[in-house]
């Protein structure tokens, strides 16, 4: 199953075990009533009624007699305690305690018994008591009407001290809210009364609103209200210094009845008719702590064959209405859907039908959400009951009395990333699993271990960068928000396969107007992400573009011998060393593939580029973060690049069981072939890219390509660029190779393609013919360079032993005479045991050969 809840409370193990002990010890004790087995009888009175912000669960139950009993459980202490017993026989509509569990405010109901649950009979009244409950003292009617009351206290984030002042919030069905301010005084030690019942101060939070929601985790207060027929969104924070703020208001394109009324998170909703949930529209609001403000919305269904429902990305400036086909006719939707908050995923689920993991963080492209059908066992996974979706991905089974935390299975999804064909649902998962198991070593190996085996599974994207893309992205996230801005979070930018059973409908959004003008916390999150989107054009994400550019030029200089300040490619190469140290520190097993065994000047260049741009990019667009720590970021980022090129090569090595020995040139082993087409994927990932690899990754990839390719192929790999000639390569080349006819095609092929300056050098290393007629082709060169012909005497002198071969030695004698010019002396500088008598000599070998003698 793609989604586990874990259980944090279950009535059944938690409360009801202790119920039966108070009324076992009070029947032994002689006290009057049932004795333990009444309660099993009544078992179905047994609810949960609220979930306040501190984890206290408040549940409720009827003894024989009807009488109502009120208990808390402690989620943190796991213990039970009894609040309040009413006696008499009446419904539990809402019910909450303040955070000193002092005061008990409950809204209660008379039932007759052949009234509906979801109605009040005539001339029944909606009871809104407080009671003082430590101890057990006074009850205050706050409210007597012919309506729903619900009730909740608020907690402020100042637990340290008890307040001398509590907040409880009335919502009544005619479409109100009230804030009361109840002030407490402590008499005789520790009991707590109300400081004055005759007065009790109270003010209007909001009115005339057809939906609203309560968030008792961050205590915010969202109502939606009509202004000319159209719904407006509108929020209020509840602050710590009792004082409360609209945050903001936002249009919504939604069809909201002005008859209607419906409540989210404010208790059990018992009144509603739970058998037609697939007749009502669902709502919600989801947040999280990067800032992001989710509206979710379901219409009422009119269609049996599909189901349409919206998410208002108000973070990103979007909407996306999504439409889902439910198969066929016959296949009636008898439960409601349901939204889930998950963090960075909202889990939209219709039992039996679908179930969609929708990425709110990065919402852009519908290949990084995961949608599984009916098709998948997955979409029958959750309980068929209505869930509730509370804040920090809680989730509340009403009807099984179960709270429960949802979390993504990672084994599963694991699991699924290896058995689907499907490359969005491959895309859908990967991602899922990275953005849950954030730099996580256990989940990046099962990764690696399936990239490696599937390395060329995906069609629509490439396997390899999206993973090293992704998960460099998410290594390094937690430390500010606001990378989502700046780093690219998958390689992939645009996404037009069609994926079976859904379609969706982009659609811009007004955003929303902030109420307020100085912003902390969540607020000030979500105030940048709308800032963001109204001023950043064109968009903040890097890219290497300057580095490709700068690097580029800085090969270019090599090549040619020429090479700027000594000072900045100094710089450029400490950045690289960083990154190399860093990279070291963070792993400190033993690697068995032969990497950072050799300079590699050219991508120790081009990491240090990335370094220095990286950085520069950062500083400019994060607002106060300090220098060192950026440093740091940009180091643990390009270090982490690295790193899973590394651990995908590792992978490969030990599956295969290499080892350097096998770069000993033999013929090639299957294994080989595998590891050598790894590389080459690997090279093509971050070639498009434009990212640094690992120092002597070149070298390794091209020493397996003469390992394992035939002639024709490797020479075909190097001029199209997929096999480079590093120095370090061609030299183990020319040392470890015999001279055989086979060997000799190959040496001189790859001498002929190499930039001057190295293919000098190499040449050196090989001793034989075609290699003495390069350095002397050379040598001549340089010399001739920028000569003038000069008037010469028609005697030419001879030395002995001289050929009679007049051509040559006239040509010689020039040679001799550049030579022995102090300019040529000062070009020839590091050159030696080359001259014209080398070159003589490599002539007439030359001409033996080419003669056959």
């Amino acid at each position: 199953m793609a989604l586990r809840l874990v259980s944090d409370f279950d009535l059944r193990k938690d409360v009801l075990p202790w119920l039966r002990s108070q009324r076992a010890a009070s029947a032994a004790a002689g006290a009057r009533g049932g004795g333990p087995g009444v309660l099993e009888n009544n078992y179905e009175s047994l609810r949960i009624l609220n979930v306040e912000r501190n984890g206290d669960i408040i549940y409720t139950y009827k003894d024989d007699k009807g009488n109502v009993f009120f208990g808390l459980y402690d989620c943190r202490t796991r213990q039970n305690e009894h609040l309040y017993t009413f006696e008499k026989d009446l419904h539990v509509v809402s019910c909450s305690v303040n955070s000193e569990r002092t005061l008990l405010a409950a809204s209660l109901v008379h039932f007759t018994k052949e009234g509906r649950k979801n109605e009040l009979q005539p001339g029944s009244k909606c009871l809104t008591l407080l009671v003082e409950i430590h101890p057990v003292n006074n009850v205050k009617v706050l409210k007597a009407v012919d309506s729903y009351i619900w009730v909740q206290f608020l907690y402020p984030h100042v637990e340290s001290h008890p307040l001398a002042e509590n907040h409880l919030l009335l919502i009544s069905e005619e479409k109100y809210i009230e804030n009361i301010h109840i002030q407490v005084i402590q008499e005789d030690g520790n009991r707590v009364v109300l400081k004055d019942s005759g007065h009790l101060p109270r003010e209007r939070v909001a009115e005339d609103f057809v939906w609203a929601q309560w968030d008792m985790s961050e205590q915010r207060l969202y109502y939606i209200d009509l202004k000319k027929s159209r719904s407006v969104l509108k929020c209020i924070q509840f602050s710590a210094d009792e004082k409360f703020n609209l945050m903001f208001e936002a249009p919504l394109d939604i069809t909201l009845s002005d008859s209607g009324f419906k409540l989210v998170n404010f208790g059990c909703d018992d009144l509603q008719d739970q058998e037609n949930l697939s007749k009502h529209l669902t709502l919600c609001v989801f947040t999280n702590h990067t800032g992001t403000l989710c509206v979710c919305y379901s219409p009422k269904f009119d269609s049996w064959e599909k189901i349409t429902y919206s998410v208002f990305y108000f973070h990103k400036g979007h909407s996306k209405t999504f439409t889902a086909a439910l198969g066929s006719v016959d296949s009636h939707v008898t439960k409601g859907l349901t939204f889930l908050n998950l963090d960075y995923y909202v889990a939209v689920y219709l039992p039996g039908h679908f179930f969609h993991l929708l990425n709110i963080q990065h919402p852009e492209l519908i290949c990084h959400s995961l949608f599984l059908t009916g098709n998948n066992e997955v979409v029958d996974m959750l309980p068929h009951s209505p869930l509730q979706s509370l804040s920090g991905s809680l989730v509340l089974d009403w009807c099984s009395g179960k709270l429960s935390r949802a979390v993504l299975n990672q084994s599963y999804l694991l699991q699924f990333l290896w058995n689907t064909r499907l490359d969005y649902e491959k895309m859908g998962a990967l991602h899922c699993v990275l953005s849950w198991g954030q730099d996580h070593p256990f989940l990046e190996a099962k990764i690696i271990q399936w990239i490696s085996e599937n390395i060329s599974a995906c069609h629509s994207f490439d396997l390899i960068q999206e993973f090293i893309i992704a998960s460099s992205y998410w290594s390094i996230y937690p430390e500010t928000s606001d990378m989502d801005k700046l780093l690219p979070y998958s390689s992939v930018l645009a996404w037009n396969t069609e994926i079976p059973g859904i379609t969706l409908v982009t659609e811009e959004i007004p955003l929303p107007f902030m109420k307020v003008h100085s912003f902390k916390g969540y607020w000030e999150k979500l105030n940048s992400n709308l800032e963001y989107i109204k001023y950043s054009k064109p968009h903040l994400l890097y890219n290497n573009s300057m580095v490709q550019r700068e690097w580029h030029s800085l090969i270019s200089e090599e090549k040619t011998g020429r090479r700027r300040s000594m000072v900045y490619v100094r710089n450029i190469l400490d950045n690289a060393m960083k990154v190399i140290s860093n990279l070291e520190a963070r792993n400190l097993e033993p690697r068995l593939t032969p990497l950072f065994r050799e300079e590699d000047n050219p991508q120790r260049l081009l990491m240090g580029l990335m370094v220095s741009e990286l950085k520069d990019h950062l500083l400019r667009h994060l607002q106060g973060v300090e220098k060192k720590k950026i440093e740091q970021m940009v180091l643990d980022y390009i270090s982490k690049l690295l790193d899973l090129i590394c651990q995908i090569l590792e992978t490969s090595w030990r599956k295969h069981h290499l080892h350097p020995s096998v770069l000993h040139f033999r013929r090639a082993s299957a294994a080989e072939f595998t590891v050598f087409h790894i590389m080459t994927r690997i090279l093509k990932a971050t070639t498009s890219l434009f990212l640094p690899l690992p120092p002597g990754f070149h070298t390794l990839h091209t020493l397996l390509g003469v390992h394992c390719l035939p002639l024709h192929n490797l020479l075909h790999y190097i001029d199209d660029g997929v096999l480079l000639l590093t120095e370090t390569a061609v030299t183990r080349l020319m040392k470890d190779l015999d001279n055989s006819e086979k060997n000799e095609k190959l040496k001189f092929s790859i001498i002929v393609r190499l930039p001057p300056l190295i293919g000098q050098k190499i040449c050196r290393l090989w001793d034989h013919p075609m290699s003495s007629n390069i350095i002397s082709r050379n040598h001549v060169k340089r010399l001739l360079l920028n000569y003038k012909k000069q008037p010469r005497s028609s005697m030419i002198d001879k030395s002995p032993g001289s050929v009679e071969f007049l051509p040559l030695n006239y040509f010689i004698e020039i040679l001799t005479d550049r030579e022995s010019s102090s300019q040529a002396l000062y070009a020839l500088e590091g050159h030696d045991n080359v001259d014209a008598k080398f070159v003589e000599e490599a002539a007439l070998k030359h001409t033996t050969m080419l003669l056959g003698l």
